[in-house]
């Protein structure tokens, strides 16, 4: 069969796949454009599967809403080239608004777009993480660099500190909101740890306990959002910005 050049360079348009491989999804569909493109989608799902073991380590965040209500979409590929190209950020930020408008439909929308995503760049392409915040003041802070990103959700109206809170999420990395949200087999392995750091500095025993607790005092203030000392002004912790509120959600996404 005689393949149409027009139609081969407008399947090529279409799925940015190379000359061979749309002429030879022409034929397969028999000059039939749309047939040819579900061809091409099904080979792009083998394609897919076969990239899917290779590391992920660059990527782009998308924030989608408002600061009553906001979808979050991480999507992760394999070069800083892909991630900064035009179609890699349609697409997180298709993804984040769809996230935001149908969450329902996400996860198969999601898995489809991406694979014609896959189909077209030739990269393994992943979700890296993806969640929808609502509350009185959604926080909201996206790095520069688009590829971390920081959520808190307060339980009042107070959208400068959440923002700012959202801030120091980025920043700051906190692992658990309070100090009683540690796990205790965490904390067991702190002060073994602790003890025997002091058993090899050859301090007195009868003063490890004071010690530890000084030193657990600080791991709190390091991994512990409300613990920790606030980036813009370190005369103050977290938990002094509050002002009552409570955090009711909070996370970072990063790529």
């Amino acid at each position: 069969m005689a393949i149409d050049l027009k139609l081969v360079s407008q399947l090529r348009d279409k799925t940015g796949a190379g000359f061979g491989d749309c002429k030879l999804a022409l034929e397969e569909a028999g000059n039939d454009l749309d047939k040819a493109v579900e061809i091409m989608r099904k080979k792009g799902d083998l394609k897919a599967a076969k990239k899917a073991d290779r590391a992920v380590k660059e990527g782009a965040v998308s924030i989608s809403g408002d600061n009553q209500k906001c979808a979050v979409v991480a999507l992760a590929c394999e070069t800083d080239f892909v991630s900064r190209g035009d179609d890699f950020k349609s697409v997180v930020k298709e993804l984040s608004d769809k996230l935001l408008s149908n969450p329902e439909e996400f996860v198969a929308w999601a898995d489809t777009r991406i694979k014609e995503l896959i189909l077209k760049i030739g990269e393994n392409i992943q979700l890296a993480g993806q969640d929808v915040f609502e509350g009185p003041a959604v926080g909201q802070y996206l790095h520069t660099n688009k590829k971390v990103a920081g959520i808190c959700v307060l339980d009042q109206v107070n959208q400068e500190t959440a923002n700012e809170i959202a801030m120091q999420i980025v920043a700051m990395s906190p692992k658990w909101l309070a100090s009683e949200d540690v796990d205790t087999e965490v904390l067991a392995k702190e002060r073994e740890i602790y003890r025997e750091q002091l058993k090899t500095e050859g301090k007195p025993e009868q003063i490890w306990d004071k010690i530890i607790a000084g030193k657990l005092a600080k791991f709190y203030e390091e991994n512990c959002l409300l613990n920790q000392i606030f980036i813009k002004d370190d005369s103050k912790k977290i938990k002094d910005l509050l002002a009552g509120a409570k955090i009711i959600a909070w996370t970072k996404f990063s790529v």
